[in-house]
């Protein structure tokens, strides 16, 4: 069946570009991944930037496909030579910036860079509305603030998601939660919010530049929106073989937030998912506007363009993932033949015999800085006194807690402050893959109870697949949630665990000595160089 459906071109691909992973699949008609490939990539940190370059991005993307259809020969001897529908997704965020010959002006500015936070000030009193560091027209203003000579001659302004696609189908288009990391949107028209957009323009006025600000930005579209077709030049980017024809319709590209909240059924209002990956964030979806601006708190929309409150942080798996390439380092040099499944699986269920709280033992898992504990910063570290109960297990749980956070930090505001509920919170990323670990202890972590689905390894990949999917097949006036409700997950709710009293009580005991150690974090930031 399977054969059949990638040699009639009825598959659907979907491909993310995570932070470590770019990922492609394919899906078939019942949205199960039928053949997927993947390449791992890393970005750099150059000139005070954290960047990826555009070879990197191609070479990723080409290494990604080519390894899918290794694996549709290898199972099925099935040749992928058109498809039925592609979507694409990446990390949010972020600044590419282009000239009027479509060449990249300055090396993509990703999420990961805490550099702009003048503009992002300025922005936020002006608009009345949070605008975080990473966003991208934080970063176009910061550009400007700085004098950078390049900023005159922007054509285009978009994200690496927007990039890609646009680059496959000639569309310089968005998905509305993909833009909604770009600019704030207006949930009433599923737009950039025009009275925000006018005060801007006053600003690009004042600076004597030769545009405005939706000349440069991307056109907003919602999930179920057609996003224009793979070209010609689009096909041997992806393919240089040419085996792949052109012709596949493209949905609009979003982020991995939107993407996630697709994979994790969690589209509807109170509904809510954490995505756990080299960053963290939550997203529940709102019933109703927030009190007031909250600068740990971001406003976003789901994929069809309805409010979400964000908490997202920098941080989250890189340092736990170094420690466990540790711990392989050391079994390949003992002559141990373990794989780094097993590794992360045995170390992570040895944490939950540690102590609630930590055996005293701190961990702060910054590779770069983070807005809610006010770093721009960051200097991996661990902390223990002389009387911490120092042990495996409670060295790999606090790593964990590390990894949760300041997640944490930012959703007591979001629940306790401003009252939002959510009925349902999924867990999705690879970090849940090891079943009951990192879903009890982020439960502890935010005293609610956390659903992983089957789907949640499989991410964004899978998100974005399942949004070309909607595109091609919903019916008439259909939804987006009920579209995922009654024919993506017909009735799976996952598995969900309830937060554990006493790892309630010890995260809270640890997150309390994690904010008064956060002293020591930022001096670590000023004394040590990077």
């Amino acid at each position: 069946m399977s054969k059949e459906i990638i040699e009639n071109g009825e598959a659907i691909l979907g491909v993310e570009f995570g932070s470590t992973r770019i990922k492609a699949l394919l899906i078939d008609g019942e949205h199960n991944v039928i053949a997927s490939g993947d390449h791992e990539w890393e970005n750099q940190y150059d000139n005070g930037i954290w960047t990826y370059s555009l070879d990197a991005i191609w070479n990723g993307l080409q290494d990604a496909y080519r390894k899918l259809t290794i694996d549709a020969k290898d199972k099925y001897d099935a040749q992928v030579t058109q498809l039925k529908a592609i979507g694409f997704s990446a990390m949010m965020h972020g600044y590419m910036a282009f000239d009027a010959s479509d060449e990249l002006l300055v090396p993509f500015r990703t999420w990961r860079n805490s550099i702009t936070g003048e503009a992002a000030g300025r922005l936020t009193d002006l608009f009345g509305f949070n605008i975080p560091e990473r966003w991208s027209i934080s970063h176009l203003y910061q550009a400007i603030l700085n004098g950078e000579e390049h900023v005159n001659r922007i054509k285009f302004q978009t994200t690496l998601a927007g990039y890609i696609h646009w680059k496959l189908s000639g569309e310089k288009v968005l998905g509305v939660g993909e833009a909604s990391g770009m600019f704030p949107i207006d949930p009433g028209t599923c737009q950039f919010d025009a009275g925000m957009v006018e005060k801007f323009d006053v600003l690009l006025e004042q600076k004597s530049l030769p545009y405005k600000l939706l000349d440069i930005f991307p056109k907003v579209l919602v999930a179920g929106d057609k996003a224009g077709t793979l070209t010609e030049e689009g096909a041997k980017l992806l393919d240089p073989t040419g085996t792949l024809q052109a012709g596949a319709p493209m949905c609009p590209p979003e982020g991995d937030a939107g993407t996630g909240m697709t994979a994790t059924n969690s589209v509807r209002r109170r509904t809510g998912n954490v995505s756990a990956g080299t960053s963290v964030f939550s997203m529940v979806v709102l019933e109703e506007n927030l009190k007031k601006v909250h600068p740990e708190l971001d406003v976003v929309t789901t994929p069809d363009g309805s409010a979400v409150a964000m908490v997202h942080c920098n941080n989250c798996t890189s340092d736990l993932n170094a420690w466990v390439g540790l711990f392989k380092e050391f079994a390949d040099a003992i002559g141990a033949d373990v794989d780094m499944g097993q590794i992360f699986g045995t170390l992570y269920k040895n944490a939950l015999n540690g102590d609630t709280d930590g055996g005293d033992i701190l961990a702060y898992n910054y590779l770069s800085g983070e807005n809610i504990t006010g770093l721009s910063e960051g200097r991996p570290m661990v902390i223990r006194t002389p009387n911490s109960r120092w042990n495996l297990a409670n060295f790999m749980r606090v790593h964990l807690y590390s990894a949760f956070a300041t997640l944490k930090i930012g959703n007591d505001i979001l629940f306790k402050e401003e009252g939002v509920e959510a009925d349902k919170i999924y867990g999705h990323g690879g970090i849940f893959k090891t079943k009951g670990v990192a879903q009890q202890i982020l439960a502890d972590a935010l005293n609610t109870p956390i659903s992983v689905m089957e789907t949640a390894g499989e991410g964004g990949a899978w998100g974005i697949a399942v949004l070309a999917a909607y595109m091609m097949d919903r019916s008439d006036g259909e939804s987006l949630a009920d579209y995922l409700d009654n024919k993506v997950f017909a009735g799976e709710t996952g598995t969900e665990l309830s937060p554990d009293p006493s790892g309630v009580k010890g995260f809270d005991v640890f997150i309390e000595k994690y904010k008064a150690g956060l002293a020591a974090q930022r001096a670590a930031v000023e004394s040590v160089t990077a």
